[in-house]
């Protein structure tokens, strides 16, 4: 049974950094495409970021988050990781972490098949 829980969400300051996890199981993640997604309130889902391939993973992110959050991986643990630098207050959204298929990282919802519950970030002034 696949199945991804996601941890490490919580409430900081405008600034602060936090490491969001991601483990899997059921499957191995360097098999899959591993994205992270977000919701803010009234915004419909948004790609944050995602990893795939090996030996060396490729990376992809998208603008808004772009030199602020990096995305990795510990095989060992089967977990992903995002972590989030210089949080500002846009920042806040719910995080989920994603499966995906395919030969590179897509920010398409529609190309991850398995999603965690999702956690909790809320940045503030």
């Amino acid at each position: 049974q696949v199945q991804l829980v996601e941890s490490g969400g919580r409430s900081v300051q405008a600034g602060d950094s936090l490491r969001l996890s991601c483990e899997g199981s059921g499957y191995k993640i360097q098999d899959y495409v591993m994205g992270w997604f977000r919701r803010r309130p009234g915004v419909e889902f948004e790609f944050v970021g995602g990893l795939h391939g090996m030996p060396v993973a490729s990376t992809r992110y998208s603008e808004s988050v772009k030199g602020r959050f990096t995305i990795s991986r510990d095989l060992a643990k089967n977990t992903v990781y995002l972590q989030m630098n210089d949080l500002k207050t846009e920042d806040t959204a719910r995080y989920y972490c994603a499966r995906g298929y395919g030969e590179g990282v897509t920010e398409y919802r529609q190309n991850y098949d398995h999603w965690g519950q999702g956690t909790q970030v809320t940045v503030s002034r």
